[in-house]
């Protein structure tokens, strides 16, 4: 009997523990980072902006059945919890768990770039980088569990500078300030997928607007959105 209840805990906490996982990267439609999502399981999701702070989290009443376009979710009306106001400045008053997936923020006697950003997302770590890198991606994400996000430095283009180079093995570029001034600094390809736009030598209500592309393609398990 003591077999069956202790695997049942283990299957439970297991099946916790890998309840969060990274589902959705947002771009605007010059190839700004938006946001970047992550399911908690039953439906809810946080997203985060580039720099590691929460945006907005609730039930999306679409998942698994179509795109939420809008970005439109729902009250979670389950368990949550929040920091004190006694508890470190850096997260005081912070939503702390959601459901059965717990938050931990970096405190506020860390590196001034990581003070008061999410560290945690149940068994999801996440990593920035720092002073020392480049100034183009200083204080963005870095890491989300294994999955590596890379940007482009203040090397690069001007019209690619601190825009998401590469998440995990998807690799992202975009159209540079040689390219025609209706569609420079949009996004080129996303992994396998390719865009294209309207030139300048195009009607005017065509210019710059998407000729080919998807708004929303997979790549490795992750969708990938662009707000146009």
């Amino acid at each position: 009997m003591k077999k069956i209840i202790s695997a049942f805990i283990f299957t439970f906490f297991l099946l916790s523990a890998s309840a969060q996982k990274l589902t959705k990267i947002s771009l605007q439609s010059d190839g700004q980072f938006d946001r970047v999502t992550f399911d908690l399981g039953e439906s809810v999701v946080i997203q985060l902006s580039k720099d590691g702070h929460i945006v907005k989290w609730g039930v999306d009443i679409y998942a698994g059945r179509d795109d939420n376009f809008r970005d439109r979710l729902d009250e979670y009306t389950g368990k949550t919890g929040y920091f004190s106001s006694t508890d470190d400045s850096s997260f005081r008053d912070k939503i702390k768990f959601i459901g059965r997936t717990y938050f931990t923020y970096y405190p506020s006697y860390e590196n001034e770039l990581l003070k008061g950003k999410l560290k945690s997302i149940g068994n999801i770590m996440i990593d920035y980088y720092l002073a020392y890198d480049n100034e183009a991606y200083r204080g963005n994400i870095k890491n989300a569990g294994p999955l590596l996000f890379t940007w482009y430095s203040s090397f690069d283009n001007e019209s690619t500078r601190g825009k998401l180079k590469s998440m995990g093995t998807t690799a992202l570029g975009y159209y540079t300030s040689f390219d025609d001034i209706a569609f420079r600094g949009k996004i080129k390809s996303i992994g396998r997928s390719s865009y294209s736009y309207y030139s300048s030598f195009d009607r005017p209500e065509y210019r710059g607007s998407l000729k080919t592309g998807a708004q929303t393609i997979n790549e490795s398990g992750v969708k990938y959105y662009t707000r146009w």
